[in-house]
């Protein structure tokens, strides 16, 4: 075991600290915990990778060895996040609300300046979700203020303004939640921005 958590720090660069629990292991055999440590330095035990050499005995499992007689294998249970909902809360805890682009359930919200806009932010919108994002838009007769005021407690990573300029232009303002500052941008360079951020970390080349 010792050797393995040796190997799983060397792996990732120190970064994750690993060390031993005497005691806590299960009674059929040994296991590894993930403890998560968010925001706020609190600590959350999730996922665990369990050994277990007792429920195959019990289940009469066994495989044909090299050596042609019957063995009976070790089982191993894996757990990734623990309970769902409680890693879900944890993650949004940690985040205090603010998820990354690419967690986001809502990941952007189009908000027309006037109604001269609303097609070229049905446009967009067609365009964000062939790529992939997850969009939705705000077409309703109400002021920008409103709007951005209302998405933004909501947690939506990203708000793209449209006004009558923006939508004779193909252009668009960006907003990011928590920040007042907007940036232009063209509609095409706009999409391949979000989208590239919009890709997971794993997925990430």
């Amino acid at each position: 075991m010792t050797r393995v958590l040796d190997e799983i720090r060397l792996r990732h660069g120190n970064v994750v600290t690993t060390a031993l629990n005497p005691g806590e292991g299960a009674f059929y055999g040994p296991k590894f915990e993930y403890v998560l440590r968010d925001a706020i330095g609190r600590d959350w035990q999730c996922g665990t990778t369990q050994v277990d050499f007792n429920l195959p005995d019990r289940f009469g499992a066994f495989y044909i060895a090299g050596n042609s007689e019957k063995t009976t294998p070790v089982m191993i249970h894996r757990a990734i996040c623990g309970s769902m909902e409680r890693f879900i809360g944890i993650l949004l805890e940690h985040h205090a609300g603010h998820l990354p682009l690419w967690l986001a359930p809502v990941q952007i919200v189009i908000c027309t300046i006037t109604s001269d806009a609303d097609d070229a932010a049905l446009k967009f919108a067609a365009a964000a979700k062939k790529r992939g994002l997850r969009v939705e838009t705000d077409l309703r007769n109400e002021k920008i203020n409103y709007k951005v005021r209302e998405h933004s407690l909501a947690k939506v990573p990203v708000l793209i303004a449209l006004g009558r300029k923006e939508a004779s232009e193909n252009t668009v303002s960006v907003r990011r939640l928590g920040s007042n500052a907007q940036t232009a941008l063209g509609a095409e360079e706009a999409l391949d921005a979000l989208a590239s951020e919009a890709v997971p970390p794993d997925l990430r080349g």
